[in-house]
């Protein structure tokens, strides 16, 4: 079965980054679209320490164990679509989930593109500036992996819980988003892209200084 998974970098479990990851698998599960959510928002999520121990080892792990970021590397890799939320927190995305993008991203990169061909999109909760930079940050995330974005990401607009409902345009695109990621999915399920052949790993990333 096709599957999506949704990450919610809020530490507001039923915020408003909630009512619109909630909105867009929505209409995934109407075209039988499997769909899981991940919380790491609030939680305890080490940033990335540059050790570059994923290029060596190359098991499509982190070397840093103790948090969720390995489980949400494991299930990224066996979904067909990906799908992030974050509020903004001081014009970017919340520290778990920057610590995510980096890390995750850095494994990906360590395995040859673990994430290649699958498809993605952002949701983003806002109260006023700092939207598009958040939006940003996953996104650059999907296009460094050569994932493809479907459409433009969501931006919904409200501070207080709940208030994101009230932004009859912002639901209205995350509805939109939704019905379009379950398109391409259902014809990539159909019609699948040729497999890739994992690339080798930039050795510049892990060669020491003479």
């Amino acid at each position: 079965m096709v599957k999506v998974l949704a990450i919610n970098g809020s530490p507001r479990k039923d915020g408003n980054t909630a009512v619109l990851i909630r909105t867009i698998l929505k209409e995934l599960e109407k075209e039988g679209i499997e769909t899981e959510t991940i919380q790491i928002g609030g939680k305890n999520i080490h940033g990335c320490m540059a050790c570059m121990k994923c290029f060596e080892n190359c098991d499509k792990k982190c070397v840093i164990d103790d948090d969720i970021v390995n489980t949400c590397i494991k299930k990224m890799s066996k979904a067909d679509g990906i799908l992030f939320g974050s509020p903004v927190y001081f014009l970017d995305v919340t520290s778990e989930m920057k610590a995510l993008i980096d890390r995750a991203g850095f494994v990906s990169f360590a395995n040859g593109l673990l994430f290649r061909n699958k498809i993605g999109n952002a949701a983003v909760a806002v109260r006023r500036a700092g939207a598009s930079r958040t939006a940003d940050s996953m996104l650059h995330f999907f296009l460094g992996n050569e994932m493809i974005v479907a459409g433009l990401p969501v931006i919904g607009i409200g501070r207080d819980i709940g208030d994101v409902e009230k932004d009859e345009e912002g639901m209205g695109r995350a509805k939109n988003l939704g019905q379009t990621m379950a398109m391409i999915l259902n014809h990539l399920d159909c019609h699948p892209l040729p497999a890739h052949t994992p690339a080798k790993a930039d050795e510049r990333m892990t060669r020491k200084k003479k």
